[in-house]
């Protein structure tokens, strides 16, 4: 018989499975960089479902002037652009209420990462989509690997560019395909200077910055690895397995300080991701970091943080306290982490971990209950 407990957890089990019937099916492009033919794609794809008697309409496609890509617009019923003014300017946005009134089996929807214009009603277009498909219109989509947000530090590494335009994690998590438009370097490479492309006044200044063979293959290395691990929790999810496995929870540890908080906050996400699995963040709020005495930099690179963390899927835990082993060991043992993972030696947080008498307990603790301990650096 089931408790009153069990009961609510079944009704909402069952709500969440009619909500997600309910749904739209969505659909990703992930590309190395511009120019690798995603907007191509789609509008292939376009043309293809009309052909076979979709109801499939152009919500949002950005050409970028590209005549091949511009060429493929021709035929396929387009929904007028939303107009705004801004600054004096006349910008166009992607009409969501004209959408969800149309309701097309299908609607195209490019530049995922995009920020809307102030003023609309969500700040990013991926917030576009997710209310787009929870009126259970079937969306593509397309974005490049380096707006991922937990690839952000890496896309930094290799490019030298900070990319301010960023998707949660979670985006790409929900999709039920994602699909890699890959080239290889010297492909790319030929199809800038052949100007298909930016404009030619454009292309030496790509090729001396972001267009260089060896960057190329570290991204394309990147977007081969997230489709492949996009495909591998799709195949966790839906194949039955007939032998029991650990499922995973991840704990991400932070402290107030900003960057140190950013890197675990997305390694922690990319490893949760990897795994499908659920993970929180915590924060320890010692003594003298109370609302009254922490500093107000940190405390908005907290409030930031939490966003992040928030976006990217996680939980967040606060917990106040002076010992920070022994709230972590706590939290770890009340979820049932699989995984506790924190900065780097010389940061903070292992600082304050490795001053305090308990932190051999804490290790011999966390091995004991078979939870494994992640420096990230």
């Amino acid at each position: 018989m089931s408790t009153p407990d069990n009961k609510e957890e079944n009704v909402q089990h069952f709500l969440d499975l009619i909500k997600k019937s309910r749904q739209g099916k969505f659909k990703v492009y992930i590309g190395m960089s511009a120019g690798v033919g995603k907007t191509f794609r789609m509008l292939q794809e376009a043309h293809a479902l009309l052909r076979n008697g979709i109801d499939v309409k152009i919500g949002y496609i950005e050409t970028h002037f590209r005549k091949e890509t511009h060429d493929l617009l021709e035929g396929l019923p387009i929904i007028p652009r939303r107009k705004i003014f801004y600054r004096g300017k006349e910008l166009e946005e992607l009409d969501v209420q004209a959408v969800i009134n149309l309701r097309p089996e299908v609607v195209i929807i490019d530049e995922l990462a995009h920020t809307n214009i102030e003023g609309s009603k969500n700040e990013k277009r991926w917030q576009d989509v997710l209310e787009i498909l929870e009126a259970g219109i079937n969306i593509i989509s397309a974005v490049n690997i380096q707006h991922i947000e937990s690839l952000n530090e890496e896309v930094k590494e290799i490019t030298g560019i900070e990319v301010k335009e960023r998707i949660p994690d979670s985006i790409i998590a929900i999709a039920d395909e994602v699909v890699n438009i890959d080239l290889t370097a010297d492909e790319l490479i030929t199809r800038l200077k052949e100007g298909k492309i930016y404009t030619a006044d454009k292309i030496q200044m790509a090729l001396n910055n972001f267009f260089k063979s060896e960057q190329i293959l570290q991204l394309r290395e990147l977007a081969l690895k997230e489709v492949a691990s996009q495909v591998e929790r799709k195949v966790e999810t839906e194949i039955p397995r007939t032998t029991a496995i650990r499922h995973e929870k991840f704990l991400a540890c932070i402290s107030s300080n900003e960057q140190t908080a950013k890197t675990v906050i997305r390694k922690t996400a990319r490893l949760a991701s990897y795994y499908n699995s659920k993970w929180y963040v915590l924060y320890v709020q010692t003594p003298k970091e109370s609302p009254d005495k922490i500093a107000l930099d940190k405390q908005r690179h907290l409030i930031n943080n939490f966003k992040l963390a928030t976006q990217s899927g996680a939980e967040i835990i606060r917990v106040e306290s002076g010992n920070i082993s022994k709230s972590i060991m706590e939290v770890a043992e009340q979820r049932q982490i699989t995984t506790v993972c924190i900065g780097k030696p010389h940061l903070n947080l292992l600082n304050v971990i490795l001053s305090t008498n308990i932190f051999n307990e804490l290790l011999k603790k966390l091995s004991f209950a078979d939870i494994d301990v992640v420096i990230l650096s």
